[in-house]
């Protein structure tokens, strides 16, 4: 913790994406927690949440939030003037709407990347944090396409600033409970009385919720020493699991028998994995492991400036094998359903989102 409190304790931090799942959280935990920070600017281009962002932070006088897009790059350079820190999360994240819309994909994603950097470089900002995504990892998708493109732009901004800014990306899996993800689908099928869809049985995926994981892309900030990819550690779990739990906790909660609610298979969508990435075979062989992270270090290091990647607390030599979450044990369900309760992940307020999601197409034909 103390790299941290050092690189934060003082300083003018700004956060893109305040209104998103992630970036709600960061500043939650930047004036709430103990970091010390001087001053802190909330950007976010969502005007009604913004609001109700505010209305939140009323009371503290170190916060101050505006109307920004990541695409306006004046704007971002006149709101970070005198920022020390940069934590970038916003970000256009659905696949389905990224693959419909590519080029609004490309805009926010990897344009929007390139502005942050601009405007922060401009400023003479400390560091710069870019929260990424497991879809950057051999990616299918246009939107993982363009979080991987932001990392390696973040990357190059690192060697290009000549050791005056710090540019680092954080990459980690799934928050349960974020807008969109599996848990409120599932909670509003059961709520309906089922059936609960499932794509395939033997699917698993990587965890956290939204509090683990802004506490460690705020702790990365304090050890980067830039161009690199912090990879989150996180448990696995098989979705079959997590459909199975949610059925027997919140089924009589909605006046429902368990026994009664099916889970019905679907199949893969297109684009989909059974498993989830963070870290490739080919990255395995330029990482290094912490505690509570993988390091994977730029691929092409033979083209930038030297950066001494010693990090505290290292875990060996190097990392053997690529972090998927199929290599990696699941919870029991005893521990997911105490993971679930303990982070408040079965709040039936949830329940009000709709009941599926669809692939590009599936509309269109009739699918959904």
């Amino acid at each position: 913790m103390g790299d941290n409190m050092a690189a934060l304790n003082r300083k003018n931090v700004l956060v893109t994406g305040a209104c998103g799942t992630v970036g709600r959280e960061l500043v939650r935990q930047l004036l709430e927690g103990d970091y010390g920070i001087a001053s802190l600017v909330a950007l976010d281009n969502n005007e009604s949440e913004l609001f109700f962002l505010e209305q939140r932070f009323m009371a503290d006088v170190r916060a101050s939030f505006y109307l920004a897009d990541i695409r306006d790059r004046d704007k971002l350079a006149r709101k970070m003037d005198g920022v020390d820190v940069v934590f970038h999360s916003a970000a256009f994240k659905h696949v389905i709407l990224c693959e419909r819309s590519p080029y609004e994909a490309v805009q926010t994603n990897i344009i929007g990347v390139q502005n942050v950097i601009a405007a922060a470089t401009a400023a003479g900002a400390h560091r710069v944090i870019f929260t990424s995504s497991d879809k950057a990892v051999n990616p299918t998708s246009v939107m993982g396409t363009s979080k991987l493109m932001g990392e390696r732009i973040m990357t190059a901004a690192n060697y290009q600033s000549a050791g005056r800014t710090v540019f680092t990306s954080t990459r980690f899996g799934n928050v349960l409970g974020s807008r969109g993800s599996v848990i409120p689908i599932f909670m509003r099928q059961i709520r309906d009385g089922g059936p609960v869809t499932l794509t395939d049985p033997e699917m698993t995926r990587f965890i956290m919720s939204v509090s683990q994981a802004v506490r460690l892309v705020i702790d990365s900030a304090g050890i980067a020493r830039g161009g690199e990819v912090f990879i989150t550690k996180m448990p696995v779990i098989r979705i079959a699991d997590l459909a199975a739990v949610m059925i027997e906790e919140l089924a009589p909660v909605f006046g429902h028998d368990p026994g009664r609610i099916e889970i019905r298979i679907i199949g893969v969508k297109p684009g989909e994995k059974l498993y989830e990435e963070l870290m490739s075979d080919e990255e395995t062989r330029r990482a290094i492991e912490l505690p509570s992270y993988f390091v994977v270090l730029p691929a092409f290091r033979g083209i930038y400036r030297q950066v001494e990647y010693s990090y505290p607390g290292l875990c060996g030599d190097g990392v053997d094998r690529p972090y998927i979450s199929a290599g990696e044990p699941a919870m029991s369900r005893k521990e997911l359903r105490e993971f679930l309760r303990k982070n408040d992940l079965l709040d039936t307020s949830q329940a009000g989102h709709p009941p599926q999601r669809y692939w590009p197409g599936e509309r269109e034909e009739g699918g959904c």
